[in-house]
């Protein structure tokens, strides 16, 4: 199905592995220019070529920075001072008690998961706004809504762009611009996929029976039963950018796998 997207300009934060980088490639299969974006400047020339070489047809560009120095992020705007499409993927999480959690740890994830998104939309929404077309794409976690204790620091952030994305979709009445949240539920990154090898190094047994195994002792309240792949992220996130999803405005968007028990 054609998106309606060829030859947009979609600036996708940490898009060098897991779900950023699989929305960036589901956008570049819709024809859009996408810049890659990550702090390891290897790892973004990599995913460019990668790119450039699956979509021909796409000018994938290096927009390598850490979006939480104020600097590197002033030198990204000043090389791409337009994009058509935000989506801000970068996040850091880890598994952390509240007692563990100080004041250093607080300041550093709402810095990285909120904060330097803040900053782009401040940026990049005023210029969609004229253009009168944007589409800006948080993406939060089932821990937003249904928070399991485990990692404190990292829901109370993910509940903040939630309520980022509703603030600011306030400012695009009338307009075609959107601002919207999607709710991952778990999903195979490379991290967890290395984690689920490492719990069960079983060479004889493959990973799908790894990863049922996992889903059964540990995530028993997933209806699918396994983890979500990050492609399956990428093509929501890419009919949330196009312009047939123009009725979505501050909404969160749940592909949890059924994860969240409530019916709203």
């Amino acid at each position: 199905m054609d998106m309606g997207l060829k030859s947009k300009i979609a600036l996708v934060t940490g898009s060098t592995k897991g779900i950023g980088k699989a929305i960036a490639l589901e956008l570049a299969r819709e024809g859009v220019h996408v810049l890659i974006n990550g702090r390891n400047n290897d790892d973004v020339e990599r995913t460019v070529a990668e790119i450039q070489l699956e979509f021909p047809g796409t000018r994938p560009q290096n927009a390598a920075a850490d979006l939480t120095d104020e600097q590197q992020r002033e030198a990204i705007f000043a090389k791409f001072p337009h994009v058509d499409i935000l989506v801000n993927s970068m996040g850091i999480y880890e598994i952390m008690s509240y007692d563990d959690a100080d004041d250093t740890v607080w300041e550093k994830y709402i810095r990285t998961n909120v904060l330097a998104a803040n900053n782009l939309i401040k940026f990049y929404m005023p210029s969609m706004l004229r253009s009168e077309y944007g589409r800006i794409i948080f993406i939060a976690s089932e821990e937003a809504v249904m928070p399991s204790g485990q990692m404190p620091q990292y829901c109370v952030t993910k509940s903040m762009l939630l309520s980022l994305s509703k603030s600011m979709s306030k400012l695009t009445r009338g307009t075609e611009v959107t601002v919207n949240t999607i709710l991952p539920g778990p999903t195979l990154s490379e991290k967890v996929q290395q984690i689920i090898e490492s719990i069960d190094p079983n060479e004889g047994e493959t990973f799908e029976d790894k990863e049922k195994d996992f889903m059964t002792k540990n995530l028993p309240q997933s209806e699918i039963q396994r983890f979500i792949r990050p492609a399956e992220i990428g093509r929501l996130a890419a009919f949330i950018c196009s312009p047939m999803a123009s009725a979505f405005k501050g909404s969160p968007i749940r592909m949890d796998g059924g994860m969240v028990p409530t019916i709203f």
